[in-house]
């Protein structure tokens, strides 16, 4: 198991955000990860408009996950429509 940190970037509307949190929480168990910590950053502008959107709801997590199944939920989160972007970064011990 290695530790690493996941940042979504959800839409900002809260209808979206909370679809697509529960998604990501069902993915999460499916997968069997577990988190150490999860911070909700709330609603900020983005850098650049992502699928004609200027906003996004963030959300901070740090996870232990087998290298293999972030793999597997990284492409299952692409197909999620409420995430705009999410990224994966292992955690140097």
């Amino acid at each position: 198991m290695r530790e690493y940190e996941l940042t979504v970037i959800f839409r900002a509307e809260d209808d979206a955000y909370k679809n697509g949190y529960e998604n990501l929480k069902k993915l999460m168990e499916k997968h069997g990860f577990t988190p150490s910590k999860d911070e909700d950053m709330g609603v900020r502008d983005l850098a650049y408009p992502i699928k004609k959107t200027e906003r996004g709801h963030y959300r901070y997590l740090e996870i232990s996950a087998a290298p293999e199944k972030v793999a597997d939920v990284d492409k299952e989160l692409k197909l999620v429509q409420d995430v705009l972007k999410f990224l994966f970064v292992r955690k140097e011990s």
